[in-house]
This record gives structure tokens, sequence and C-alpha cells, in this order.
């Protein structure tokens, strides 16, 4: 499986309902807002999901440091006038799924608007 270009796709179409075919049923998403690690496919999904919704203006990845067994991919985005920058940090299983999802968001302006937007976001996916 080649999940990187998987994943490509799935941001391209914005559809997260396509992560489960890459997500390993173990996979930890680790937040760059929320400081204990979720654990599972369901709730990494979850926040890939509110991710996909608040950051999605002019979302592009810029670039990417790739290995079989980890993927760093920058990107950068517009949220309400304020450019935010992070990195995407991917970990696969021996099946090539993402067993780690870890986003890092800068400046200090976009993370507190990611965390506004994303708590917005999170309430009404979990509705």
């Amino acid at each position: 499986m080649d999940t990187l270009k998987r994943w490509h796709e799935i941001i391209e179409q914005g559809n997260p309902e396509l992560l489960d075919d890459i997500l390993a049923e173990d996979c930890v998403f680790f937040s760059p807002v929320v400081h204990t690690p979720q654990q599972g496919k369901a709730l990494t999904r979850l926040y890939l999901s509110g991710a996909m919704h608040v950051l999605n203006k002019d979302f592009r990845y810029v670039k990417e440091v790739v290995s079989p067994e980890h993927a760093v991919l920058e990107f950068v985005c517009d949220v309400d006038g304020i450019i935010v920058n992070g990195v995407d940090i991917m970990s696969f299983d021996e099946e090539g799924k993402i067993r780690e999802f870890k986003v890092m968001v800068r400046p200090l302006k976009a993370i507190n608007m990611v965390h506004a937007g994303m708590r917005e976001m999170l309430e009404r996916l979990s509705a």
C-alpha cells in the first residue's frame, strides 16, 4: 500500500471518510494543543477530520522528507488571514498503515486559532 500517495489523495478530495483505509487500528494522534496522546483509529480519524475542516483554505504541502518508516510533511494554509505553518509527522507500521500521527504548528497566534477552531469542530463532529 502506498499510504503517502493515498494520504495526498484524501487531502485533495477533502474526504476524511477514506482515512480508515490508511490508519492502523492502534494509531496514536499527537495534537499540537492537547497534551495527552489520542489513542486509537476512531480518535485519530476524528482529529484528522476536524483538521481537514479547520485548515481547508488553500492548505498545501510545501516540503516532504520520506523514508519507508516515516514521513515529515511541512504545510501552510491561511486561517482568517493568519498564515499557519506546520508539520505532519507520520510513522508507518509493517503493513504501511499510519500508526502514529503528530502535528506541530507555528506561530503561537496560529496555534491559538487552530485550537479554537478544532474545539468547535470536534464538538460538532462528536455530536
